[in-house]
């Protein structure tokens, strides 16, 4: 079922449970019952009664908004009959077509006279507090509006894209640059992307409540889709190999960048990387960098290092004759200038030898002993490959279309796509592979995949881990840096943490210019945030003098 037949048998199933427990109560206002049943309508005919703004009721039934939205022109309906207790609000909130059913079939129910010149003090104040209360609410809804349908803010809290998003930078996504992807779980908590919060294991999000309703689902789709991603775009996207959502818009967000887009091939060659053979091009935000393993008589100051070049993770140890250094991502000129301090020793490039392959493995409690499997997160895709972080490939990426040979040597690159991605049923039995249930050797694609892998490749759990990112998993391009602040996320892969501070030249900055030089226009949004909350203020300001002078 696609998404729009999908939406609309919901929308027809709220809207007949809507009309069942309030058609009575429609009555009463002075319309056909009918009208309880009709979507849209039957909220129309709400504010309109209790003299709320009209157009509102277009809110009704979208997806995240439009359950805060229900529950709102709910506790109005009640409210006009007279439902105005904490406890009648909470049951409208949390049981609404059975407590409104309650109300509806009840002998009692009578039209509540809202004449503000019967109105006790008491009255009034409550009437106060629920204007104000409708403020926030509405405050929020907005806020919704964006978050869901417009932009998202993301912050960076790895240094995966070092240098061209730093960490701490915090951005807003443009969830309409590769068309707008609709809303997966339209029941769901605002502003929270997969989970409440951490109630379990620390660090384990499987045993955490989620933040929306995974019973209540509607299929991928996308409309108005006029661009894809191409190479050399940074673009945010569900990381694909999420085990705990199930749901593809409810995984976690990761933010990498496109080297190669569906059809490319793929190679890293001695930790350098090469699409269709020709190596990357660098673009004017981008940095080489690299690992590197440096030797030194006398412990470095990194405190002071971090001053000069700001994003240096290391790991600190003592030796036998000095101390080691395990840097993460150095540039080729911060490499230089560290080799060249007087205490260094040796220092080495670290890259993997060719041929040999990351594989990780984890160990899981049975009931006598432990048994030792794959970690498929933290080794090199697929695992049958003699590939590593610094040689890899040639691979190709998968595109829309194409045929592909499925065997024993191929299963464990199309695994993901045919079963998780494209959702087939998959078997491996006695040698031969069934695809829903039909023996094949061969699989026809039907999205385009990308390879997503960060700027700081040695510091980057990327596409060369967790492999292709379907399209589906698109969520849009970073637009510009809102805030950036160093320190604000921790790194437990360093031995020092950054310094605090405040990154003013790179606040509202682009992202995805690929230029090397991008113009900060905090000062102008400073403008804008004073003139938005000081309008009031100056508009109080001229009315009082007008008046004076009067």
């Amino acid at each position: 079922m696609n998404y729009f037949l999908t939406y609309t048998v919901y929308v027809l199933i709220l809207s007949v449970l809507m009309g069942i427990s309030t058609w009575k109560l429609f009555k009463k206002l002075g319309y056909s019952p009918l009208f309880a049943f009709i979507p849209f309508y039957n909220y129309f005919i709400i504010l309109k009664e209790t003299k709320h703004p009209r157009w509102w009721a277009i809110l009704s039934y979208l997806p995240i908004v439009g359950p805060i939205m229900m529950s709102v022109f709910h506790l109005y309906l009640m409210k006009k009959f007279g439902k105005t207790l904490f406890k009648d609000q909470l049951l409208t909130v949390i049981l609404p077509f059975i407590y409104m059913a309650t109300v509806n079939y009840g002998k009692d129910v009578e039209l509540e006279d809202e004449n503000d010149l019967f109105l006790t003090d008491e009255e009034k104040n409550a009437k106060k507090k629920d204007s104000f209360l409708g403020s926030i609410t509405f405050a929020v809804v907005f806020a919704t509006i964006i978050h869901v349908f417009v932009t998202q803010p993301f912050g960076i809290p790895t240094g995966s894209m070092e240098r061209t998003l730093l960490v701490g930078d915090f951005l807003f996504v443009n969830k309409w640059s590769y068309g707008y992807r609709l809303p997966m779980r339209p029941l769901a908590i605002p502003f929270l992307q997969g989970t409440i919060m951490d109630t379990g294991e620390k660090g384990n999000p499987k045993d955490d409540p989620k933040s929306y309703v995974d019973g209540v689902k509607l299929p991928y789709s996308r409309i108005l889709q006029f661009n894809k991603p191409q190479k050399n775009d940074v673009v945010v996207f569900n990381y694909p190999q999420d085990s705990v959502h199930t749901a593809i818009d409810r995984k976690d967000p990761y933010v990498k960048r496109c080297v190669a887009a569906a059809g490319d091939t793929f190679e890293m060659r001695a930790g350098r990387l090469f699409v269709n053979g020709k190596p990357e091009t660098v673009l004017g935000d981008q940095e080489v960098q690299h690992a590197y393993t440096v030797n030194t008589g006398t412990q470095l100051d990194i405190p002071s290092l971090y001053n000069t070049y700001g994003f240096l993770p290391v790991r600190e140890m003592q030796g036998d004759k000095g101390f080691v250094y395990m840097f993460q991502g150095l540039t080729d000129k911060t490499a230089k200038e560290i080799k060249a301090l007087p205490n260094v020793v040796s220092m080495e490039e670290n890259i993997y030898p060719k041929d040999s392959a990351t594989i990780s493995y984890k160990l899981n409690a049975d009931k006598s002993a432990y048994t030792k499997s794959i970690d498929t997160t933290q080794s090199i895709f697929p695992i049958n490959k003699p590939w590593n972080q610094d040689w890899y490939g040639p691979l190709r990426i998968p595109k829309k279309g194409d045929v592909v040979t499925i065997n024993q040597e191929s299963l464990p690159m199309y695994q993901w796509i045919i079963s998780e991605y494209e959702h087939n049923s998959l078997e491996n039995k006695n040698g031969k592979i069934f695809i829903n249930g039909k023996e094949t050797n061969q699989y026809t694609i039907q999205q385009d995949y990308y390879m997503m892998v960060g700027d700081n490749r040695d510091a980057s759990l990327d596409a060369r881990f967790f492999g292709f990112v379907p399209e589906e998993n698109i969520v849009g391009k970073p637009m510009f840096t809102w805030m950036s602040v160093q320190g604000a996320f921790s790194d437990a892969s360093s031995s020092y943490q950054a310094p605090f501070k405040i990154r003013w030249d790179r606040m509202f900055k682009a992202t995805n210019t690929g230029e090397a030089n991008k113009t900060s226009y905090w000062w102008i949004a400073a403008m804008i945030l004073i003139l938005f909350f000081g309008w009031e203020y100056f508009v109080k300001l001229f009315r009082k003098k007008k008046t004076e002078d009067d």
